[in-house]
């Protein structure tokens, strides 16, 4: 477990909610990289021109960006990509400006959630806010970004 701190920062994507129904987070995922070319020119970039970052977000029903409800079953997700911080959304697209927090991170595999949730509540540390799926576009590597302390 690695702790960052990582200021507010842009995300524009595609938004779906649980109540979508079962495989939405996939059917958001579809219809972001398909139509990827129309944000692709808001994408906050690196200093070799790559894009910094692919972000499923999340956030509860309210879009006050604390943890899913009812046991992490319900809530919203956005999946897209970090933005510049000035970037306004294209059609169809939302955007999204993510508070700044203190954050444990992890690799994403299988029952990382659930093991992460669980050695916090053992060590004390409560989850302050919505849980986020991120993607580093160099590596391909999936972590999870687990919000601790507001900043």
């Amino acid at each position: 477990m690695v702790k960052v701190i990582k200021e507010k920062f842009v995300v524009i994507g595609k938004e779906g909610s649980t109540l979508d129904g079962e495989g939405f987070i996939q059917k958001l995922w579809d219809d972001a990289n398909s139509h990827f070319s129309e944000v692709a020119h808001l994408a906050k970039k690196d200093a070799n021109g790559g894009i910094v970052g692919i972000w499923g977000a999340m956030s509860d029903i309210s879009r006050s960006f604390k943890p899913w409800e009812d046991g992490f079953s319900k809530g919203l997700y956005l999946a897209g990509v970090e933005c510049v911080d000035n970037a306004e959304a294209p059609d169809g697209w939302i955007k999204w400006t993510i508070p700044s927090y203190e954050y444990i991170v992890v690799e994403n595999h299988k029952g990382m959630f659930e093991e992460t949730i669980g050695q916090m509540n053992e060590d004390g540390i409560s989850l302050v806010g919505a849980v986020h799926d991120y993607t580093d576009p160099v590596t391909g590597k999936g972590y999870l970004y687990f919000p601790i302390r507001e900043v």
